[in-house]
């Protein structure tokens, strides 16, 4: 006689349906350590993701139930592992470099000066050429700086 349903409850405590629906289910497969708040973020091996997808397709389970079953914060996760199965293959689920890649010598094209090979001393026309070569540097770097210090008056009124 005291049993509610879940959308009565959801209604009283101001929880949609479907929330409260989730939480019920966590509760029954993990109790109340499945509750509470995660701390920091959580990595999955290769075979971990493959065994989330094949367990999906081999028992017909639903996104929230193989979220709740597998303990996943998120159905977007499944999502992008199938994505990525599908388009790289079990190689594709694999763990990715985060940031932008390093950059090499050979990757930045506007580095021109040639490199010396030996460590003899410079002639006197390769250390002119050398002053010449950082004098225009410099030159460019203070046009710049100059530029840059008037677009910023002409932003203040």
């Amino acid at each position: 006689e005291h049993y509610r349903s879940a959308k009565s409850l959801g209604e009283e405590f101001g929880i949609t349906y479907s929330l409260f629906a989730t939480w019920y289910r966590i509760y029954k497969y993990q109790g109340e350590s499945g509750l509470l708040p995660r701390k920091g973020k959580r990595h999955f091996s290769a075979s971990f993701k493959l065994s989330v997808l094949t367990a999906i397709r081999e028992e017909s389970l639903s996104l929230k139930e193989a979220r709740v079953r597998f303990d996943l914060s998120s159905d977007a996760h499944i999502i992008e592992w199938q994505k990525r199965l599908d388009k790289f293959g079990p190689e594709g689920l694999e763990a990715r470099p985060k940031g932008r890649p390093l950059m090499t010598k050979k990757a930045n094209p506007q580095i021109k000066r040639k490199v010396r090979k030996t460590n003899k001393a410079l002639t006197r026309e390769e250390e002119l050429l050398q002053e010449n070569e950082y004098l225009r540097a410099e030159n460019a770097l203070l046009k710049k700086l100059s530029a840059l210090a008037q677009a910023e008056n002409k932003r203040k009124p």
